[in-house]
């Protein structure tokens, strides 16, 4: 996420001054191209994959400092959040068995760091959005201590105000306030990137963006949030709200988030896109010290390294990102070059479906590039836009418009029009054709069996809820991700992975590891105080449950009424008109409740002293959850397995 040498104290003065950095970065940047000082004539790709690290239980294990004193590979960093991981992969000429070299590199890494992460207890697993991830691990607890992180953190906080409403609709609903740009902590990718000329960037970007929808499309793997069934993609939603620093009353005024795929086609030059954003994002961030002039290194015949801009350029997050980088000549020289670096893919599924991911975008642009030259003389940019959007919201079930008004469901286009173009591409490029052939295979036998990650994950839960129907949420979560790390190691592909099955998941729970959070109903039946004991009482009966939270208006708890206590003033009715008192009559005031960072073992330990059957989960003063003594049977299910 760029330069980690920031001041965790930013000041008006050291963003002034930053800011004039940033200017002479982008003025020397403009003279370098005009100079012909980049780079040309040499396409290389390269990539970066996070990951997620895991405990026994497949819960998020904040196991990353101790993973990084074991390592001895460079390689190896940390990211945002103490249980995720990155690993760099050494760039590639695009020729040749260039994309086997990768994958072969990829296999090896993973090996690596999987040894290491297992070395101290936890495990990794390649997933866009970790399905057994819940909202109380978002903690700036769980932030990697590094300052760039924290001062993100705060200044996003203090512009927005306070904790930011997170919304998101798809099969299911999320609805949530949180703080900073915690929630970008759920999030993973395998970020690719490509070499391009000066002279061509305008015209390869501009593809790149075009194409992004069926590169979407293909690669989902992040469908689940907190146990909610959302977008195909949720990291892209999400992420976009993580960051977002805007103001809700701003009538009709048009403001792009910091995380966005761009506002229309770039016509000529790079510097476009950097003065696009330097135009729209205020500086958020100052390093903690003055970089050399960039026109001073030039003069001095060096390579400036433009780090205000790259600065700049890490808080603003295009999802395809223009970047600045300098390459190692042969004869030892340095020499300036601009990648496009795609962070539309998430982790995973598997090490060979993100190098085939990887391969169709490489072969995708390349080959669009060949047959139709400048996309702008085809196709609207709002056509690009619309299809990523759908594509992250519909995975493989969306409808994309291509070249020419056609439209074709995501597997028939990538099938019948843009698999074909991309092994064309791969080809002209000089990749190996049996690399070209497998790869772009691996894509043909994704759409041909409508799977991807983001399908696999819930065709495997709806089998696994018609096969364990008893199954809690949690239950049904850690055998998915249990069965991913098992099918990940094997090497195989989404395409041929058998759905996964609940009793992967079936480790002995720890009941002081484990939270409230894990285990909580949070569909909720809940009544106001001023409402009728009969409809408690309806309630009881229609929806199987034997206590009934009392809330106001505001969604804090207010009451109980238990199954006991309803029965108690039944029995003690003397008419017809004890039915018609208000539920403030009966319930119980005084109500003990739980955070859901409680642990598993101290709300069991609340019900058996109190003699309670069900705990009111609350958090920041609302109730957003219950937990009763049914919902631990399956886990006292699980213990007494362990035991015989």
């Amino acid at each position: 996420m760029g330069d980690q040498n920031v001041s965790r104290h930013q000041d008006e003065a050291s963003l002034r001054r930053f800011t004039r950095q940033l200017l002479q970065d982008v003025r020397a940047l403009e003279f370098m191209l005009r100079d012909g000082a980049f780079e040309t004539g040499i396409r290389r790709i390269g990539a970066e994959q996070e990951l997620f690290l895991v405990d026994a239980l497949y819960n998020p294990a904040s196991t990353i400092e101790d993973v990084l004193a074991a390592s001895t590979d460079e390689r190896v960093v940390s990211e945002l959040a103490k249980f995720n991981l990155e690993f760099n992969l050494d760039p590639h000429d695009f020729q040749g068995l260039a994309l086997s070299e990768m994958e072969a590199q990829l296999h090896e890494l993973m090996g690596y760091v999987r040894g290491l992460s297992r070395s101290v207890g936890s495990d990794v697993v390649m997933c866009g959005i970790l399905p057994t991830l819940h909202l109380t691990d978002l903690t700036v607890d769980n932030l990697t201590p590094m300052p760039r992180y924290y001062a993100l953190h705060e200044v996003i906080n203090r512009l927005r105000g306070g904790a930011g409403q997170f919304q998101i609709r798809g099969t299911d609903e999320l609805f949530v306030r949180h703080e900073g740009m915690l929630m970008e902590m759920c999030n993973t990718s395998f970020q690719t990137h490509f070499q391009v000329d000066p002279e061509n960037f305008a015209s390869y970007y501009n593809m790149a963006q075009f194409v992004a929808g069926p590169v979407m499309a293909l690669s989902a793997n992040s469908p689940l949030l907190f146990g909610k069934d959302l977008w195909r993609e949720t990291r892209i939603a999400l992420f976009q709200q993580a960051v977002d620093t805007r103001s809700a009353n701003l009538y009709l005024r048009e403001m792009s988030p910091r995380v966005h795929f761009g506002s229309r086609w770039i016509e000529d030059s790079v510097t476009e896109i950097f003065k696009e954003d330097i135009s729209r994002f205020r500086v958020l961030l100052a390093p903690d010290h003055d970089d050399p002039d960039p026109f001073e290194v030039l003069a001095e015949g060096g390579i400036p390294r433009l780090k205000s801009l790259m600065l700049h350029n890490g808080t603003v997050y295009r999802w395809n990102r223009a970047v600045y980088g300098i390459s190692t000549q042969p004869d030892g020289t340095k020499k300036p070059h601009l990648r496009i670096e795609n962070r539309i893919m998430p982790s995973g599924p598997s090490v060979p479906d993100e190098i085939a991911n990887a391969a169709f975008w490489f072969g995708l642009v390349s080959g669009m590039i060949l047959k139709y030259g400048d996309i702008r003389q085809h196709v609207p940019f709002q056509t690009a836009k619309s299809n990523f959007v759908n594509a992250a919201r519909l995975g493989l079930g969306a409808t994309l418009t291509w070249v020419d008004g056609l439209r074709l469901p995501a597997p028939e286009l990538i099938a019948r029009h843009l698999a074909p173009l991309a092994h064309e591409g791969l080809l002209r490029a000089g990749i190996d054709r049996a690399d070209a052939d497998r790869y772009i295979g691996l894509v043909e036998e994704r759409v041909t069996h409508r799977t991807n990650g983001a399908e696999w994950q819930l065709a495997s839960l709806a089998k696994m809820r018609a096969e364990a129907p008893s199954a809690s949420r949690a239950e049904l979560l850690t055998a998915l991700v249990a069965s991913m790390v098992e099918r990940q190691e094997t090497g195989l592909p989404v395409a041929e992975w058998p759905l996964a099955d609940v009793r992967e998941g079936r480790a002995v729970p720890h009941l002081e590891r484990t939270r409230v959070e894990h285990y909580m109903t949070t569909d909720l039946y809940t009544v106001h105080e001023d409402e009728l004991v009969d409809l408690v009482a309806s309630l009881m009966d229609w929806q199987h449950i034997r206590h009934v939270l009392v809330e106001d208006e505001d969604h804090k708890l207010v009451g109980l009424v238990s199954h006991r206590s309803l029965l108690r003033h039944l029995v003690d009715a003397t008419s017809l008109e004890d039915r018609y008192v208000p539920v403030k009559q009966i319930m119980q005031h005084n109500v003990v409740t739980v955070g859901p960072d409680t642990s598993t073992a101290e709300a069991i330990r609340l019900m058996r002293t109190r003699g309670i059957g069900a705990l009111p989960v609350v958090r920041d003063e609302q109730l957003v959850g219950i937990v009763t003594e049914r919902d631990f049977i399956a886990l006292a299910g699980q213990l007494l397995d362990a035991q015989m």
